[in-house]
Formats: structure tokens, C-alpha cells, sequence
């Protein structure tokens, strides 16, 4: 069989995720019979109103926060910039976060320091989580904001929340959470959580792209830097997309009607790939801890090789998945993540990211393993000897 023949097997679901058939279809059908401007009185806007009322609340009631607390955005990017810039407005100070942190993180921190705001970045352990005792090491002065990830894109580890969260509370620092990897993939609870603000993406979770939600807390004020209408209690200004606000709560609603079943058949799924991978393609590494982890996602490095030969070479076998770093200006740099956590040149260059999804298959990820371990093989007989 070719490598044009072969049929692809999609591996990149923290990428992103193709809708689910009754997401199109709830799209679909709101585009046509939800056209109206929400915020117009006539019986059209009315119409629309009340289907996005009912997306907001759908929402809301799945990730433990209130109606009110829900802010409709273009996805999660906009979400964290939404919170960061709106909670960093007046006198600057210094930005609490942890290394490895989204892009839509850092490069946010990024623009703030050159508003003469500064950070303070927090270690991570080896399996790339904040330990408690960290915090005890914190100087807290000039805190003005804290941010940081529930759930990391690269390697799926799972953040503990509970000592930060404490922290900030006690000294009313406002939290930030960057929950696009968690929401539709794990349960989150807002209020719970304690944090003053939450971002989440509808096209990480089988939703449409060009939506996404900021939770914000009761109380909770944010400085406006869109202006241009009322919309959203004056919070996002732009007429909704009511069509893909409705797609994302059905996208999240199914998720939770399904999750249980769902996360137990993704994690046999990831756990597969991962001891297929671990028995006929080591030497291997698992990047991230083996329980606190996104059950979907595996970053795995096969030291002493190299990550954008793999990724070229597993292209050719029609495998869709995702190096251990972020690209920049057309050079691969080490991903952030994984420096963080203390891994060696030889473990981050070598580092791939495998997401799988509710589509895939048992025969898939056998295949996967196949062609993957294939890939490797021919690239390690084919390195120069040292």
C-alpha cells in the first residue's frame, strides 16, 4: 500500500476537533431560524434572544457558574485577553503565572510588561505541576493578578487549582484560568474553582470555531478596551453569533450527557497508543504525570531523534498529530512546557504530541502504533552514528 492510499488518522484533537453531527446540524438550523439581531425588540430578535439566553444558561449550569457570569467571545484567545487586559487596567504591577503557559498567556504578558507591568513565573516539578510548598516562596507584594492553566495543550497535565486559588482569595488578587484544554475533556466547576475569571473554546470540545465563552465572576469588573455596543452587559461589544453560541452549548451538553463513558473510552484509547508506542517504538519518554493528565492526550519523546523529521515523516504515513514545541518565525523552538519541567535538548527535540478524539477507533490507534513505530525505526537506522 502507498502512503497516497493510506487513509489518515487524525491525532491532533487538542489542535482542534471536527464539530459533531448534531452540532452542524443545531448550527445549521439556527442560522435559518434564528437569523435576528438578539438585541432587537421585533419577534425575529426576540427569537434569537432566546436561543442565546438558553446557550448561556446550558453552559452556565455544566461548568457551575451563573448565567449572568457567562461572556460570549470568539474562543479562548480572546477570552484571556478579554480577563488579562481588562483586570490590568490602571497602575501596573506584577502578573503571577507559571512557565509554559499558552501563547495567548504569555505573549498578553508579554504586551503588558512593555505597559510597565512584570511578572513573576512559577516553577512546575518534573511532571509539570505546581506543588503547594512553591507558593510559600512567593513575594506576594505587588500582586495585582495571577494566571494560569488548568489543563496544559502540550502535555494534558492537570493543574491543582486549591493553593493558588486560596492565595490569591486571601489577598484579593484576581485568578485567571485558561481552561480551553479542560472544558468538554474533564469536569470544571466554576465556582468551585474560586477563580475570578475562565476562558473556554468551543472548537476543543466537537463545537464550532469562532466561539468561545469568558466566565467572569459576580462582581468581577473588567476594563473595556472594545467599544462599539451594549452587547454582552457591555462586557464584549459585537452582535452575537447566536447559531454558534447554540452549537457550542450542544457541543457541551453533549459531552456531559456522555462523559463518564466518553472519558473512559478516550483513556483506554490514549493508554493503548501510549504502551503500543512504549513496547514497539522505545526507547521512549512520556512527557507529563500518568494521572494528573487530560485522558486524551499523550506527549511522548523518542530521544535521539528529531522532532520535524517525525513530524514530515508521519505526515507521509498520514498521521495527523503535533510536535513537542510551538514554531516561530519558521524555526522550531523548544516547547516552553517541557523546558520547564527540566527535559534535556535530546527529550524536547524528540518530543511528539498525540490527542485523540471521540472518532477514533481501536483499529486506529492499532494502525497508529503500526506506522508511528515504523517511522521511528527507520529514522533511528537511518541516524548518524554518534
Amino acid at each position: 500500500m502507498t502512503t497516497e492510499s493510506l487513509a489518515e488518522i487524525y491525532l491532533d484533537n487538542n489542535a482542534t476537533t471536527r464539530p459533531l453531527p448534531e452540532v452542524i446540524e443545531t448550527v445549521t438550523r439556527h442560522l435559518g431560524e434564528s437569523f435576528g439581531n438578539p438585541g432587537s425588540r421585533h419577534a425575529a430578535g426576540r427569537r434569537a434572544r432566546v436561543v442565546l439566553e438558553d446557550a448561556r444558561e446550558t453552559i452556565a449550569d455544566i461548568l457551575g457558574a451563573s448565567p449572568e457570569e457567562v461572556v460570549f467571545t470568539s474562543g479562548g484567545t480572546e477570552s484571556t485577553n478579554l480577563a488579562l487586559f481588562g483586570f490590568a487596567a490602571g497602575e501596573p504591577g506584577v502578573i503571577l503565572t507559571t512557565a509554559g503557559e499558552h501563547p495567548a498567556t504569555t505573549e498578553s504578558i508579554d504586551a503588558l510588561t512593555r505597559r510597565g507591568w512584570s511578572s513573576r513565573v512559577l516553577g512546575v516539578d518534573s511532571d509539570g505541576r505546581l506543588q503547594p510548598e512553591e507558593l510559600e516562596h512567593v513575594a506576594w507584594d505587588g500582586c495585582r493578578l495571577a494566571t494560569l492553566i488548568l489543563a496544559h495543550n502540550e502535555t494534558g497535565v492537570v493543574q491543582d487549582l486549591g493553593s493558588l486559588s486560596e492565595a490569591c482569595r486571601e489577598r484579593n488578587i484576581p485568578l485567571h484560568v485558561d481552561a480551553v484544554q479542560a472544558v468538554g475533556k474533564i469536569p470544571v466547576d466554576f465556582h468551585q474553582l474560586g477563580a475570578a475569571s475562565l476562558a473556554l473554546g468551543a472548537h476543543k470540545f466537537h463545537g464550532p470555531r469562532g466561539i468561545g465563552a469568558l466566565l467572569l465572576r459576580d462582581g468581577c469588573q473588567l476594563a473595556r478596551f472594545a467599544y462599539g455596543g451594549h452587547q454582552e452587559a457591555g462586557r464584549r461589544p459585537g452582535t452575537e453569533v447566536v447559531a454558534l453560541a447554540a452549537g457550542m452549548a450542544r457541543a457541551l451538553e453533549s459531552w456531559n450527557e456522555d462523559r463518564v463513558a466518553r472519558t473512559e473510552r478516550i483513556t483506554m484509547l490514549r493508554d493503548r497508543l501510549e504502551h503500543g508506542l512504549t513496547e514497539h517504538a522505545g526507547p521512549s519518554l512520556v512527557n507529563g504525570h500518568p494521572e494528573h493528565r487530560l485522558p486524551n492526550t499523550l506527549n511522548i519523546a523518542f530521544p535521539g531523534l528529531d522532532g520535524e523529521a517525525m513530524l514530515v515523516a508521519l505526515g507521509l504515513e498520514q498521521i495527523a498529530c503535533s510536535l513537542g514545541s510551538t514554531c516561530s518565525s519558521g524555526s522550531a523552538e523548544p516547547a516552553p512546557a517541557l523546558v520547564a519541567m527540566g527535559r534535556g535538548e535530546e527529550v524536547y527535540r524528540a518530543s511528539v504530541r498525540f490527542s485523540v478524539g471521540v472518532e477514533n477507533t481501536v483499529e486506529e490507534i492499532d494502525e497508529a502504533v503500526e506506522r508511528i513505530a515504523g517511522v521511528v525505526q527507520r529514522l533511528r537506522e537511518s541516524a548518524p552514528v554518534a
